[in-house]
């Protein structure tokens, strides 16, 4: 099996529906969406980007595959956010290069760690979180997800920064 070419790319506001269809359509598998969703995905420009972070977008083909989100947590943190890949596209390595582009960003960005909330139904998405280094820590009580049931954190390496 060839797996096929995938460039990774920072936001660019054509592909903003492509950020909202390809979460809508992970999100609605297995549960509600909820208020907060609707707020990233509808206005990714002024809930994600304006405020200093950034969506990155595997291209196949040129289509965006699979989408993720930095958004700005203050001085030292990024939430990772959003990320998606296509059913299409699953199980050939999209979660990893957008992992990698993630974990780059916040490097150069001078963040020390990177959070996220998810859930442990997302087998998938947990493993190739803890392949890439993420800790489980407490829950954020104050969480805009009923669905968040695990919360991590990777520890930015001062080497890569």
């Amino acid at each position: 099996m060839s797996f096929p070419e995938v460039e990774v790319v920072g936001f660019d506001p054509v592909f903003a529906k492509d950020f909202a269809d390809l979460n809508y359509e992970w999100i609605a598998e297995s549960y509600a969406i909820e208020e907060h969703d609707r707020e990233i995905l509808d206005h990714p420009l002024e809930s994600v980007i304006q405020p200093g972070g950034q969506i990155f977008f595997a291209l196949v083909d040129d289509k965006p595959a699979g989408t993720v989100a930095l958004i700005e947590m203050g001085d030292d943190a990024f939430e990772l956010a959003k990320m998606a890949v296509s059913p299409n596209y699953r199980g050939i390595g999209l979660g990893d290069k957008l992992m990698m582009a993630c974990v780059d960003h916040a490097a150069a960005a001078g963040k020390a760690r990177i959070v996220l909330e998810s859930n442990t139904k997302q087998v998938a998405a947990i493993n190739l979180y803890r392949k890439f280094g993420f800790v489980e820590i407490p829950l954020d009580l104050n969480s805009a997800f009923e669905r968040a049931n695990i919360r991590m954190e990777l520890a930015i390496s001062r080497s890569s920064r």
